[in-house]
């Protein structure tokens, strides 16, 4: 079963330069102070240079030396305590040396945690989230808030778990952050498989993946779906775990390089396997999961994975493959100090060595997992005595309840008993035993009647109970299947992004043929109808912005057509003019959409340029080409104009009187810029009235930058487009090119 620990993040100091030391050298005037502050500052650097080294080390060393890791913590500890008794600090030098031992605080109790010391992991974050809330840092105090009652899970103290995990729910839903929330839902429903309450783990789990999906978080929607399996795995349903399990690998697969969670799933995919039996399977994903460990130095991800696939050798009856996996991740697990593993290969070194008739080796084994077992059983015991704390209040409080009602039942039966001694009348107790009978007849015939009525109820509300169950499971498997499909279609449109970005010229061949350029290219959805285009030739280079008809997947569709005739203009036809490629184009797109049977109208608008020094070649269908020069002039000083060669109007496609494409001859001189683009910048919505950008103000936009780099200026205009859009949605794909001579 996994949980999600919050790591440690960079805060003032972040393991790069720091200010330290550095002086004004812009003012030749220093008064006295500033002098005192800036020798303070020398002085404080070597104290930061010790304790970031120390934390280094302690971090370097945390996978593979847990004893050296910490040793190196508890260093960097005594050492910051001591610089804090001896020097006079700044204010500004001691945060920065909090900071540092703020980290090391984190790390530490990460480490402590790993090596199932969760007493010690405790004290450790409640020191650093002390030291956060001293230092106003609200940022970053979930984390250590998660991690303590993650560690109270594990000691069976339910309900300090659940306090810790709501203090860091309710920070993360004042700060409306989606992910963070539902990172801390996933860990409320680890606590609650902790405690076997399995339906409400299930239901935090869920709402978590619903709060992923929203804010895009893939990696958090593959490790919550893993931890649903987990539950499944539980509940002994493998189908549906390994389906889960399944899912989580296409998810990580398809969204990114998460190896260390695809191993970690890997793993419990193979465990399904071993249970069903199929040992060879096993094996053989338990070792693509110990590669993948291996290439991350994760010693305690292989030690787990050793001991898993030892087992799986042992069933197939490989006792000498079993016993050299078992050996390895018992060494890995003495070099780390994690007691679980140790217990665990100890006791599968025994089997394994007893199964060869190997009595002494199978005796030190033993030997080993009896002491390591015991050492885990005092923790064990410590957990229930934790977990029974609130049963035993409960009981004491209802054994004394019970204690007081038999007494009141004595004095009640002893009053009883006086009364009928002294009533010496025997008619009256004649009479009152015979109402009494009358009583309890009647009583009991109420009493017929009721539970007839009672069990006919039960009957038919467990009918209604039967249909609705029937209904909710169809519906459920209804989501299911609408669940698995809607996966399918986005893996399938990811992998149609991933061919329609090799389609794309590298950034690699665009610098080398304009040095001084940018792309700004920020598609609708996942694929998208606008592509740039460059070919280089032997006169030069020719580039494009196109944008084909749509967006996303017909977009997209119709990008591959438009792609493609293109480069079979240039180099099968050979054409290198602006114009004739266009036409040539045209005359490509329009035949392959006449294959169809029905009337296809798609095409593109596209602005298209050749360049050969200061030679600029431009033919357009629908696009224009801006050219931006520098003036001079005595009144106003420098300034620059912007000219535009307009296009076509005419797509590439079918168009009712087609005439042949127009190709402009520019000379530029040194410092000119122009600007080829789609228009889903200008068309888009947003500002304070939620109108359209338009084009005057994209073109006062590129005048106002061209002071600029042409990369800084990409930058400014990115900005500009995301401050304008605000949070109206993006209306079309967006392609801008760039290009100073």
């Amino acid at each position: 079963m996994t949980n999600v620990l919050v790591y440690a993040q960079g805060g003032r100091g972040n393991g790069g330069g720091r200010g330290l030391g550095k002086k004004n050298t812009e003012s030749k005037t220093v008064n006295k102070n500033q002098e005192n502050d800036n020798d303070s500052r020398e002085k404080s650097k070597p104290h930061y240079e010790r304790l970031q080294d120390l934390l280094k080390k302690a971090m370097e060393t945390a996978q593979t030396d847990a004893a050296k890791s910490i040793y190196y913590h508890s260093l960097l500890d005594s050492t910051y305590k001591s610089i804090v008794k001896d020097n006079r600090l700044s204010k500004e030098d001691l945060l920065e040396l909090r900071d540092l031992r703020r980290r090391s605080l984190h790390d530490l109790g990460g480490l402590y945690y790993r090596l199932g010391q969760y007493e010690n992991a405790i004290s450790a974050w409640k020191e650093c989230s002390d030291m956060q809330r001293e230092d106003g840092l609200k940022k970053g105090l979930t984390g250590p808030l998660v991690n303590i009652g993650l560690s109270y899970t594990e000691l069976g103290d339910y309900e300090k778990a659940l306090d810790y995990l709501n203090q860091a729910l309710l920070i993360r839903k004042q700060r409306g952050k989606k992910k963070g929330i539902a990172m801390v839902l996933s860990n409320i429903g680890w606590m609650y498989i902790h405690q076997g309450e399995l339906e409400t783990a299930q239901s935090y789990y869920q709402e978590a993946i619903e709060l992923q999906k929203r804010s895009g978080d893939s990696l958090g929607i593959a490790i919550s779906i893993a931890q649903l399996g987990d539950i499944m795995m539980k509940s002994d349903s493998l189908l549906r775990a390994e389906n889960l399990y399944q899912k989580a690998v296409r998810i990580l697969v398809n969204n990114g390089d998460y190896n260390g969670e695809q191993a970690s799933v890997l793993g419990r995919l193979a465990t399904i396997k071993h249970k069903r039996g199929q040992y060879q399977d096993a094996i053989e994903m338990y070792d693509r999961a110990l590669s993948v460990h291996e290439s991350l130095n994760n010693v305690l991800g292989q030690s787990s994975i050793l001991i898993n696939l030892a087992e799986s050798y042992y069933a197939t009856g490989n006792s000498a493959k079993a016993i050299q996996c078992a050996s390895r991740a018992h060494q890995m697990a003495t070099d780390i100090g994690t007691l679980p593993q140790l217990e665990t290969s100890a006791a599968g070194l025994y089997k394994y060595y007893k199964s060869i008739n190997n009595s002494k080796a199978a005796l030190f084994s033993y030997e080993d997992y009896i002491l390591y077992r015991d050492s885990l059983n005092r923790k064990s015991n410590v957990k229930a005595a934790m977990r029974q704390k609130f049963k035993y209040s409960y009981e004491k409080q209802a054994a004394a309840d019970s204690i007081k009602s038999a007494e009141a039942a004595k004095v009640k039966d002893a009053q009883l008993a006086a009364e009928q001694a002294e009533n010496k009348q025997h008619q009256l107790e004649a009479k009152q035993q015979e109402q009494q009978k009358y009583f309890l007849f009647g009583g009991l015939a109420l009493a017929l009647l009721f539970g007839g009525f009672v069990f006919n109820r039960f009957r038919v509300t467990s009918k209604q109970k039967g249909i609705i169950e029937e209904q909710k499971k169809k519906v459920d498997d209804a989501y299911d299947e609408l669940e698995e499909k809607n996966t399918e279609i986005l893996d399938s449109i990811n992998y149609a992004k991933r061919i329609q970005s090799a389609i794309l010229p590298p950034n690699k061949l665009v610098k080398e043929y304009l040095q001084s350029s940018f792309i700004l290219y920020k598609p609708k959805d996942i694929v998208a109808g606008d592509f740039y285009w460059m070919e280089p030739t032997k006169d030069g280079v020719l580039f494009a912005a196109a944008d084909c008809t749509g967006h996303g997947v017909p977009g997209a569709m119709v990008s591959v057509v438009c792609n493609n005739g293109l480069n079979r203009s240039v180099r099968e036809h050979g054409l290198s003019d602006p114009g004739q490629i266009l036409d040539k184009t045209r005359e490509i797109v329009i035949s392959e959409f006449e294959k169809s049977e029905e009337e296809v109208k798609d095409g593109m608008d596209i602005a298209l340029c050749s360049l050969k020094g200061t030679t600029l070649k431009y033919a357009g269908a629908h696009n224009p080409l801006w050219i931006i020069r520098k003036t001079v002039s005595a009144k106003t000083g420098e300034s620059f104009v912007l000219e535009e060669v307009k296009a076509d109007k005419q797509p590439i496609g079918k168009y009712d009187e087609p005439q042949p494409y127009t190709t402009h001859l520019i000379e530029l001189t040194p410092g000119d810029s122009f600007y080829i683009f789609s228009d889903g910048y200008a068309d888009q919505f947003g500002g304070e009235k939620g109108k359209k950008l338009k084009a005057k103000n994209f073109k006062t936009l590129l005048l106002s930058v061209q002071h600029e780099s042409m990369e800084r200026q990409r930058e400014l205009i990115d900005e500009a487009f995301e401050s304008w859009k605000g949070n109206y949605e993006q209306l079309d794909d967006v392609c801008v090119i760039g290009i100073r001579v």
